[in-house]
């Protein structure tokens, strides 16, 4: 059966453009309907540009171009989780609302969430209410470093100290009108603060 050659080029082109925008393949029934061409056209399109080199498929969802594959490893997808209090212990809410594609040149290897700033008490480490705030996720801090921090079901975002002389765990605001809030019972770090994304208007 003869091969449209435009076709053949514009199903991967298609393929590309809607991994950029959605960080996953189109499906073969998405590509199929946009061309409005029938399934088994697209299967037998998608495994000739295989055959040919010019994708990876596995014959099913996953089409990798040389172009989709610089992007997977130039970049990471991070979830959006929901807030963070930067005042009072409050509960942060772990559902994934969105996504952003950062480059790993960025903000480096590891696995990331975002959390929204909501409060005020660390508006002198310029962490603003409503300030978009990148977690590395991890278990462990040093002193110094802006954490989540998990205490009860309770979690706040702040800058961490260990007394171990007191046995006692410190999260300090930045901000010179609140108090430091004094932990002596189990503390758990969920990540530590790396970038803060913020309005500039």
């Amino acid at each position: 059966m003869p091969v449209n050659q435009q076709l053949l080029s514009d199903i991967k082109e298609y393929a590309e453009q809607y991994f950029f925008e959605n960080s996953v393949s189109p499906s073969i029934r998405e590509i199929a309907a946009h061309f409005n061409v029938g399934k088994s056209t697209v299967q037998r399109y998608l495994e000739r540009l295989r055959d040919c080199g010019e994708i990876e498929y596995d014959g099913r969802r996953s089409i990798k171009t040389s172009e989709t594959e610089k992007y997977e490893t130039s970049c990471v997808n991070v979830g959006v989780v929901g807030d963070i209090s930067c005042g009072p212990l409050t509960f942060a809410q772990q559902n994934i609302t969105e996504y952003f594609s950062l480059p790993v040149s960025l903000v480096g290897n590891g696995e990331f969430f975002i959390l929204r700033a909501n409060g005020e008490s660390m508006i002198n480490a310029g962490i603003d209410d409503g300030d978009m705030v990148l977690i590395r996720r991890q278990n462990t801090a040093d002193n110094g470093d802006i954490v989540v921090a998990l205490y009860g079901e309770d979690t706040t975002l702040k800058r961490f100290y260990r007394d171990s002389a007191n046995r006692r765990f410190i999260l300090h605001p930045e901000n010179d009108e609140l108090d430091d809030i004094i932990v002596y019972d189990d503390l758990y770090i969920q990540g530590v603060a790396v970038k803060v994304f913020k309005d500039l208007i």
